[in-house]
C-alpha cells in the first residue's frame, strides 16, 4: 500500500515484517521512513502545522462524537458526503488532515477502510482514539504531506478533506493533489472558509479586528508558548462571553460588541445542547486552533467550483455551509480506449 516517494517502490517494514512493530521502512532503492508509536513518518513534525499537533494531542476527545454523546461530526460529514453515510461502505478511502480523529471514527464505523494522514504529529492522537475501532484492513495512519502521499495515484474510492485544505499553502495546489489520489469515477469531499458575500469595508476591518491582532501576535510566538496564551487568553474571556448568552436586550448588545472585539470563539448559539464544561473545551480548542492557523485562506463557492473543474472533477456541488463552502465532486472516468 505505502509506496517510496523518491522511488516508487513498495516500502518493507524492517526487521519484524509489521508496521505496529517496525523501527523502519525501507525500499529497495535504498529510502528509509522511520515508524514512531506505530505510525510511519514520511514528513518532519517540525513544518507549519507543528501548532496543530500540540492542539489535537492537548484536546484529543474533544470533538469526538463518541465522547461527547452528540452527533456533531457525523451530520457534518454526512452533509459534505451528500446526505448520506452508505457511499462509505466498503470504500477505500484517504483522510487528509485527519486531527484526532472525529471524522475518522465516523466513517470507520460506516464500514470504510481508511486511511488517515496529517501533516502534523496529531496522527498520535488519532491513532490512540481510533486504532481499537478496527483492524488494519479497515484503518491505517501516516504522518504525510498532502502533496506527497506515499500512495500510488488514483488508489481511492473517497477522498475526505474537511477543515484542511484553507491551511495549506495554496488550496488550489492541494485539491490538484488529491485529485490525483482520486481513481476515475471516484469523488472528493471537501470543505473551506469563505469570506462569502461581505464586501471589501468587512474584510478590511476584519484585518484589523482585535481576533486578527491576536492571531498576528500569537503566530510570532514558539507553539507551545502560543497553545499557552491561546488558553489563558480564553479562560480570561470566556466568562464574560458566557454571561453575555443570557436573555434580555443588553445581553445581546454584549454579544454584537464581542462578536466584534474579542478573539475567543465561542458555541453558546451554535452548540447549546454541550454541557458547559465542554462549551469550554471547545472555546479553548478553536480559540487556539482559529489564532494559531499559519494560511488561513477563504475562498468563494465559484472559487471553489473553479479549481474542482480544473482538477478534472464533475458532477460538482458548491454551496455555503457549516464553516463557510462545502463541496464534492467527481472525478471524470478514464476514457476508453481506442483499438
Amino acid at each position: 500500500m505505502l509506496r517510496c516517494r523518491s522511488h516508487g517502490h513498495s516500502l518493507i517494514p524492517v526487521p519484524t515484517g509489521e508496521v505496529e512493530k517496525a523501527a523502519t521502512l525501507t525500499c529497495p532503492g535504498g529510502c528509509s521512513v522511520r515508524v514512531v508509536r506505530g505510525i510511519p513518518r514520511f514528513v518532519d513534525a517540525s513544518r507549519y502545522a507543528s501548532g496543530f499537533g500540540l492542539q489535537w494531542n492537548a484536546y484529543r476527545r474533544t470533538q469526538l462524537d463518541s465522547e461527547t454523546g452528540i452527533p456533531i461530526s457525523r451530520a457534518r460529514l454526512t452533509r459534505c458526503l451528500g446526505g448520506s453515510l452508505e457511499t462509505l461502505r466498503g470504500a477505500r478511502v484517504l483522510e487528509v488532515g485527519g486531527g484526532a480523529g472525529r471524522f475518522t471514527e465516523i466513517m470507520i464505523e460506516a464500514g470504510a477502510h481508511v486511511f488517515a494522514c496529517d501533516l502534523s504529529d496529531a496522527v498520535e492522537a488519532n491513532f490512540d482514539n481510533c486504532a481499537g475501532l478496527a483492524g488494519p484492513d479497515h484503518y491505517f495512519v501516516a504522518q504525510a504531506d498532502v502533496n506527497e502521499l506515499p500512495t500510488a495515484p488514483g488508489s481511492f474510492d473517497v477522498v475526505v478533506a474537511l477543515g484542511t485544505i484553507q491551511h495549506t499553502p495554496s488550496p488550489e495546489q492541494t485539491i490538484l493533489a488529491l485529485a490525483r489520489e482520486v481513481k476515475p469515477g471516484g469523488f472528493l469531499a471537501l470543505d473551506h472558509y469563505t469570506a462569502g458575500t461581505h464586501g471589501l469595508l468587512w474584510r478590511a476591518l476584519v484585518a484589523v479586528s482585535p481576533r486578527s491582532l491576536s492571531r498576528q501576535v500569537l503566530l510570532w510566538l514558539p507553539a507551545p508558548a502560543a497553545l499557552r496564551v491561546s488558553a489563558a487568553l480564553t479562560r480570561a474571556l470566556l466568562p464574560l462571553h458566557r454571561a453575555c448568552w443570557r436573555p434580555g436586550p443588553l445581553a445581546r448588545a454584549g454579544r454584537r460588541f464581542l462578536r466584534l472585539v474579542s478573539p475567543v470563539f465561542d458555541y453558546y448559539d451554535k452548540l447549546p445542547q454541550l454541557s458547559p464544561s465542554r462549551l469550554e473545551e471547545w472555546a479553548l480548542l478553536d480559540t487556539h486552533d482559529g489564532l494559531t492557523d499559519r494560511f488561513k485562506h477563504l475562498r468563494t463557492v465559484e472559487e471553489i467550483a473553479s479549481a474542482l473543474s480544473a482538477a478534472g472533477f464533475e458532477e460538482i456541488t458548491a454551496v455555503y455551509a457549516g464553516n463557510g463552502v462545502e463541496a464534492r465532486g467527481r472525478r471524470r472516468a478514464a476514457a476508453p480506449s481506442v483499438t
